[in-house]
């Protein structure tokens, strides 16, 4: 962290990052979750010039198959166009303004805006306005000057991202050295992933913050927010009493450029693992008798042709099982023991899409690996919403919490005075031998990936664009 770093831009109302983000002390003001000016600058720093993800691929599998999807308050059209590319468009019309697709998803060769009639080919160029001899497009501007403004897009094991930064770092440069450890989750695969029918959604009154900041790596909530994890025996605990402190606590947290991933040994977490002793497992039953989250056992070779040796240890040893792309991502990538001792997956991930200072949509997709028999895929499907999403079990308390932070900060003194704090830090500590890059803290979770998460922050929102 360079202290020595000061903000360059300014709120109207006269405060500045550094009023707001107090690096030396590890705080940050409650009024973040509150500032409207705020809120604008973030939908441009953030929203507008960052990596959206859009969502995946197979949504949108044939010809002329489109979704409609947020970026920050802007929605686009996410459309694949004959010759099998994706597309992202911005989803209003140059005539007047007005939004040209007006569902979430369908089929549509071309997209005509209501109004006027102006329409548009999948790509986003401009076809027409009705009437065409009269040419009320008008004179002054081409055809190819009226179409849909076109997003700058990345396909990453099958996921779309998307920014309207046409010359800013690459997706690949975005991700830095995080993304070794999420190709372990994404580009695994000879075909990849698929998603498990449409996004989740639901509407919470909070801050889009309060989720972006946990998904930066807070694991310590797991011991208050989700004792019944542990009361429950889904989760091992030290001890015959089941309050008592969950082994899984400890693992290898990993960040880079605000993304993060906590990679936790699976005998730390289920007594599944414990009772087949893992721990003396040679590399290969391992894969096979408790393989990484996804992965059935048909699929086994398919990682040697994918992943490194130090990537298949790792994934097989202690697995990225949650983490985050900054700053609104969230991804679950957890074992789910069943009944009869067959060890499954649950694979999601989430985006919290901002909808001003005080409201927020909470997204969630559920995946598989595309070639896992169709059994196992319903299983996974089950598992998943089971556990996460709208009606999952653990994300119904944290979608809890976060709508009381945002209130506290609505107050005069809980926005003037009071501080989140990320005061308790582990500090960097690479195992030996640990074959991934980024910044690496091991033991147990503490505050560190979350700190550096408003790190990125800070920086993203400390740029000037023209």
């Amino acid at each position: 962290m360079d202290i020595a770093t000061k903000s360059i831009r300014s709120l109207p109302n006269g405060k500045t990052l550094d009023d707001l983000i107090m690096r030396e002390t590890r705080e940050v003001s409650l009024a973040v979750m509150n500032d409207e000016e705020l809120y604008q600058w973030e939908l441009e720093n953030l929203f507008g010039m960052g990596w959206n993800l859009l969502g995946h691929e197979s949504e949108i599998p044939d010809a002329n198959d489109y979704v409609v999807r947020p970026m920050g308050e802007d929605l686009v059209i996410v459309a694949r166009d004959r010759q099998g590319q994706i597309h992202v468009s911005l989803n209003v019309c140059p005539h007047r303004g007005m939004r040209v697709a007006l569902g979430e998803e369908g089929n549509a060769p071309a997209h005509k805006c209501i109004y006027h009639g102006w329409a548009f080919r999948p790509n986003g160029d401009f076809i027409g306005a009705p009437v065409e001899k009269e040419q009320m497009h008008g004179g002054l501007c081409s055809k190819a000057e009226l179409g849909l403004k076109k997003a700058r897009i990345e396909l990453y094991g099958g996921l779309i991202f998307a920014t309207w930064n046409h010359d800013g770092p690459s997706f690949e440069e975005y991700l830095g050295d995080a993304k070794f450890y999420f190709d372990m989750l994404w580009k695994r695969t000879d075909n990849g992933l698929e998603v498990l029918g449409a996004p989740q959604k639901v509407s919470i009154d909070c801050n889009w913050k309060c989720s972006g900041e946990q998904s930066g790596g807070d694991g310590f909530h797991t011991l208050s927010l989700h004792r019944w994890l542990i009361e429950a025996g889904l989760f091992r605990s030290d001890g015959d009493d089941p309050t008592d402190l969950a082994p899984a606590m400890y693992g290898i947290n990993v960040s880079a450029n605000g993304h993060n991933a906590r990679c936790i040994p699976i005998e730390g977490t289920f007594d599944i693992a414990k009772k087949m002793d893992a721990s003396k497992m040679s590399l290969e039953d391992r894969l096979y008798k408790l393989a990484p989250p996804g992965i059935h056992k048909e699929l086994v070779p398919q990682l040697q042709k994918h992943l490194s040796q130090e990537q298949i240890e790792l994934l097989v040893k202690s697995p990225p099982q949650v983490g985050g792309i900054f700053p609104n991502l969230n991804f679950l990538f957890v074992y789910a023991p069943q009944p009869d001792g067959e060890v499954l997956g649950a694979m999601a991930i989430h985006i919290i899409v901002p909808k001003g200072p005080h409201r927020s949509e909470f997204w969630t997709w559920m995946f598989t690996e595309k070639d896992t028999p169709e059994e196992t895929k319903e299983k996974m499907l089950r598992n998943a919403v089971q556990q996460v999403g709208t009606s999952g079990l653990i994300e119904q308390d944290d979608t809890d919490t976060w709508p009381h932070i945002s209130l506290a900060s609505r107050g005069y003194k809980g926005r003037k005075d009071m501080t989140l704090k990320y005061q308790a830090i582990l500090g960097e500590s690479k195992p030996e031998g640990w074959p991934g890059g980024g910044k690496v803290f091991a033991g147990f979770s503490k505050d560190d990936t979350q700190w550096e998460w408003w790190e990125a922050y800070y920086a993203a929102m400390n740029k000037t664009y023209d």
